[in-house]
């Protein structure tokens, strides 16, 4: 399938924002707005600037590490979007990229980690109405900052919705995908260790038992672990689940997880890969770095450092985001992120219009936006 037809494939199957679409083409809350976005580029994002476009918005946009698609790329400045920048795993280039996004001077921000934001801070402009802040991460690295901020934030993340069918069902699904993509390995039997019990790691460990693995939680909160107890997993120390592990994953979103110190429990042959929004929860640069360690591609974006005593690792997508790196990836699921995509829509609109005010800032989705999504889609599934 070439990148075209992918890209009007997805747009096809995006139902609920073709719902949100037609109604903002009449009631253009965008109108002479520019909406600055940092998000991953691919072709579920095409679909939300093309609502966001069809709302009346100008859209500057430039993508997250190591998941922007070439062709999603070339589709969007094809239909006159301003894109910034192209693939890069680089983060001092990526900074570039935010800098150049800010510098339009977007009234409305569409954020994936906090970075728009933060760079605004130490460089603000007169005119930012707020925006939206996609992940629990970038809700984590702001909320210190509501004060200084003093606009309404909405954090996608934070819906009920969100959590349940892009995180938890989305995100779980894919990273299977990928893991299957990428290894072309079997999951029966397989010792799967999670790191991480958030919604995208409940979704992972789930989707890896229900693929028959032998699935293990580890968690830094012991509330977390109680909570995966009792959904079924074995639950125990990052030390003694890696002994035995054929597959790790990474998914805290909350920094790096496994570095030099942990490869001496590895298993010769373990598969590693990360799921957390930024690619620093495998420490793949020091790992490598080793007395000893020999580092080649084994596959297409797979990493294999081979150790002073003869054991191998092999680390999925560099450490990037295992669900959209390496050729062929395909993300989470269209429908789960035609739900999270309406939400974000709904939620700027919110700001555009000054529904939402200073008060909101760094604050959970609003309820009316919750119920209209999730009315919407029911009724798509003619449940309403």
């Amino acid at each position: 399938m070439t990148d075209a037809a992918r890209i009007a494939w997805v747009d096809e199957q995006c139902r609920l924002m073709a719902g949100i679409r037609e109604e903002i083409a009449q009631t253009r809350p965008f109108d002479g707005l520019t909406i600055g976005s940092a998000i991953h580029l691919e072709p579920k994002t095409a679909a939300l600037v093309a609502t966001l476009r069809a709302g009346g918005a100008e859209v500057v946009a430039t993508g997250n590490l190591g998941s922007t698609q070439p062709g999603t790329v070339a589709h969007l400045r094809a239909s006159g979007v301003r894109v910034v920048g192209e693939p890069t795993r680089d983060r001092a280039v990526r900074a570039r990229h935010i800098d150049e996004v800010l510098d339009a001077e977007p009234q409305l921000l569409l954020d994936n980690g906090g970075d728009l934001f933060l760079r605004y801070l130490e460089r603000p402009y007169a005119g930012l109405l707020g925006g939206t802040e996609e992940t629990t991460s970038g809700r984590q690295v702001l909320e210190p900052h509501r004060a200084a901020l003093g606009l309404p934030v909405l954090v996608i993340n934070d819906s009920p919705i969100k959590a349940f069918a892009e995180n938890q069902h989305g995100v779980g699904q894919s990273v299977l995908e990928s893991y299957l993509r990428f290894t072309n390995r079997i999951t029966h039997g397989e010792r799967v260790v999670v790191v991480g019990y958030g919604w995208c790691g409940r979704g992972v460990a789930d989707t890896f038992r229900n693929a028959r693995s032998q699935v293990t939680v580890v968690d830094a909160d012991p509330v977390m672990c109680l909570r995966a107890l009792m959904d079924g997993f074995r639950t125990t120390s990052l030390e003694t689940a890696l002994a035995d592990a054929d597959v790790v994953i990474t998914v805290t979103g909350g920094g790096r997880v496994l570095g030099p110190e942990h490869t001496d429990l590895l298993r010769d042959g373990v598969i590693l890969a990360n799921a957390g929004h930024e690619p620093d929860e495998i420490d793949l640069a020091a790992i490598e770095a080793q007395t000893g360690a020999t580092a080649c591609e084994t596959l297409p974006d797979v990493r294999s450092v081979t150790f002073a005593d003869g054991r191998t690792v092999h680390v999925l997508g560099s450490g990037h985001m295992v669900n959209l790196a390496g050729p062929g990836a395909r993300g989470n699921s269209i429908q789960s992120m035609d739900i999270g995509f309406s939400l974000q829509t709904l939620c700027l609109a919110q700001v555009a219009t000054g529904a939402v005010g200073p008060q909101d800032c760094v604050v959970p989705v609003p309820r009316a936006v919750d119920v209209a999504v999730a009315e919407g889609y029911l009724a798509l599934k003619g449940m309403r």
